[in-house]
């Protein structure tokens, strides 16, 4: 990809370009609990973005990206917005780090990227990212690592449609290789947990499926909870109990209830695998997974038919623990898998798959990696 963007650069706008890059996430468990106050775990993965990009004196943004073919040409105020969606991630980051006092201005950059696309990796947090964290080192704008984080998430919010939580961005501005990282949403503390599972892989298999679904069901999903907070008197459902969701189960639907009942326990199963890595103890990590995609799939139905194949495919196999990874109606699961069911599980998936579905799923290894930096 370092090839790729330094080629492209040279070609339509001549040297002296700089490298910055920004990864790609997964998240080992804790799905739809950012935006509730919640606790998620992701990591950082060694796919991302590679950006060059040098200053050119002007207030306009010219930009390529690489992999679609495409370029889009910009000012930095309001109205200038541009008509390419992929281009509105990096306008929005500009606009975002002018609000909070960033000064700005004109720059070239190309772009490319190794993110599977649609597979729930967030290829647009890796964006938002890298742009965000380079713009704030060329500029020396003296912004922190959250508010890199933050300025990613408001970005998707003002520019893009999408209501997301803080995950995405944290795990790619903070990633580190060899760690997780426990986040809690509403306080913004944070932990590294050194994920080194010997004996284990992980591993995604992505269904290369996406479902188009009318009105956008994420959004639906985030009112619900926040339906159900209200009524309890709370901000978040976060701390939220069973008992205190039974209590009020005459007042809310049953959807709503639902919903809410897979987040008060997803909660739980998050803080269950910390404690579990911290004795070295996979089996119940692998558990807690199984946990969270069939509630994803039963109660928040976010899981699509193929999901739950994969998943079913995996518990026959004796795959240790499976689960949907993002924000579900497609994409991958992720699998810790034992080594020696390894080559095992990924034929019978593929196979299996293939028979149903008419197209082999992709397999991709997941190495837990370093989050926005420069390149050399």
């Amino acid at each position: 990809m370092k090839e790729t963007v330094i080629k492209k650069f040279e070609e339509l706008f001549g040297a002296d370009a700089l490298l910055y890059t920004s990864p790609g996430r997964i998240n080992l468990i804790g799905e739809h609990t950012d935006y509730n106050g919640g606790f998620v775990f992701p990591g950082a993965v060694d796919k991302g973005i590679v950006a060059a990009i040098r200053l050119n004196g002007t207030d306009r943004v010219r930009a390529y990206a690489c992999d679609l073919g495409e370029s889009s040409e910009f000012g930095l105020t309001e109205e200038d917005k541009p008509a390419e969606s992929w281009a509105r991630y990096i306008f929005g980051v500009c606009r975002e780090i002018q609000k909070r006092g960033g000064v700005i201005g004109g720059f070239d950059t190309t772009f490319a990227g190794d993110v599977p696309l649609g597979a729930g990796m967030s290829s647009s947090a890796a964006l938002e990212s890298t742009y965000a964290f380079a713009l704030n080192d060329l500029y020396n704008c003296g912004i922190d690592k959250f508010e890199l984080a933050r300025i990613g998430q408001a970005t998707e919010h003002n520019y893009c449609g999408v209501n997301c939580g803080i995950m995405d961005q944290f795990a790619s501005v903070f990633g580190k290789k060899g760690c997780l990282m426990r986040l809690d949403c509403r306080s913004m503390e944070y932990a590294y947990f050194p994920f080194d599972p010997k004996g284990y892989r992980l591993v995604l298999v992505d269904s290369r499926v996406k479902h188009e679904l009318v009105g956008s069901p994420y959004n639906d999903r985030r009112a619900s909870c926040e339906r159900v907070a209200k009524v309890l008197g709370q901000e978040f459902l976060r701390g939220a109990t069973m008992e205190q969701l039974d209590a009020i189960k005459g007042q809310i639907s049953e959807e709503d209830y639902k919903r809410a009942r897979y987040v008060i326990g997803e909660e739980r199963r998050v803080l269950d695998v910390c404690e579990a890595l911290e004795r070295g103890d996979y089996e119940t990590v692998g558990k807690r997974m199984y946990e969270t995609h069939w509630g994803m799939s039963k109660d928040y139905e976010v899981s699509c038919e193929e999901l739950d194949f994969l998943a079913t495919v995996a518990q026959e196999c004796g795959v240790t623990g499976s689960r949907i990874m993002g924000g579900g109606f497609g994409g991958c699961t992720i699998n810790l898998v034992k080594d020696e069911l390894y080559d095992g599980f990924i034929a019978m998936a593929k196979e299996r798959f293939n028979a149903r579905y008419g197209h082999e799923p992709k397999i991709y290894d997941v190495v837990i990696s370093d989050g926005s930096r420069r390149l050399e």
